[in-house]
């Protein structure tokens, strides 16, 4: 089973707008919510693609009734452990005129130590026939490094772990060889310490997480497609097969899952999912489908989707 951590999700409330007025009231031409998180994404195109998933994480509060209940219309299970105090964030996204996005986010409940208590007996019972993604930003509440003390929990579990993080929160988990890693080229970047101009200086900076700790090391390039360094040391590179960005939230997440997906098929078939998922979910305005993930598929391999 994979199983997917989100310690901050949200309900996405999106507005679309003509330019706004400040100080003056303003009148929405169009208004949608979605599910919001990291982990959630993953696990929603998982299931999108016929992959069993458990989405875990933190609810609080009727906002949080709501989001167990819009996961669910996923086809995604979830076992969120229920927070006493707070509610689970709201996001406003504006919308406006010619795509721009203005984004106002909320702190989101404080976790406290019970309920950290209550989640790592979950995730205590995984085995080595789960896989755990870890993704996203960590909320003020929990330690800077809790990533790496739920790898150090369950290190000696044989679990798969995906981590898609950054700065110290990817750093401090290296050491427990996770299964995968996916920072972009800008987040890998301020890892090494240095401009990555090329695919070469790519390549060099992911040996070097590699070095580290990392089995596989999946670098999203936005346009420029994707780089994996797989864990026999061999590098795979696909273009991007997107023709036109719309909006870009939940691309990275989508390759998580779309790789997921497909690499028991192997990492050239595992990437070139990944990056038709990510290119899919960049391509529309909301997370992709599953036509529109096998679309971009075949145009990497139509004989193999």
């Amino acid at each position: 089973m994979i199983y997917t951590v989100t310690f901050n999700p949200s309900i996405d409330y999106i507005l679309r707008t003509p330019p706004l007025q400040e100080g003056e009231v303003n009148r929405a031409v169009g208004e949608e919510m979605r599910l919001g998180g990291k982990g959630i994404n993953v696990s929603v195109i998982l299931s999108r693609l016929g992959v069993e998933t458990v989405a875990l994480g933190f609810s609080a509060g009727f906002i949080g009734d709501a989001l167990i209940e819009m996961v669910r219309q996923e086809g995604v299970d979830s076992d969120f452990i229920p927070l006493q105090e707070g509610n689970t964030r709201i996001n406003v996204k504006l919308w406006g005129d010619g795509g721009k996005v203005t984004e106002i986010n909320a702190g989101g409940p404080v976790i406290d130590d019970r309920a950290m208590e209550s989640f790592y007996r979950k995730i205590s019972r995984l085995t080595g026939e789960d896989t755990l993604v870890l993704a996203g930003s960590v909320p003020a509440s929990l330690p800077v490094d809790i990533y790496r003390q739920i790898l150090e929990r369950i290190s000696d579990h044989g679990v798969r772990t995906v981590v898609d993080a950054t700065g110290d929160l990817l750093l401090g988990v290296l050491a427990y060889r996770p299964f995968l890693i996916k920072p972009n080229r800008s987040e890998l970047a301020e890892v090494v310490g240095r401009a990555l101009p090329d695919d070469r200086a790519i390549e060099e900076a992911a040996r070097e997480l590699q070095n580290k700790g990392a089995r596989n090391v999946l670098v999203s390039l936005g346009g420029d497609g994707a780089l994996l360094l797989d864990e026999d040391g061999q590098v795979h590179r696909v273009q991007s097969a997107c023709r036109q960005v719309r909006y870009t939230v939940g691309a990275g997440d989508s390759m998580v899952a779309g790789f997921l997906a497909g690499v028991d098929r192997g990492y050239e078939y595992a990437l070139r999912l990944g990056s038709a998922a990510g290119g899919a979910t960049a391509g529309s305005e909301g997370l992709a489908t599953r036509a529109e993930i096998e679309a971009l598929m075949a145009e990497f391999d139509p004989m193999n989707v």
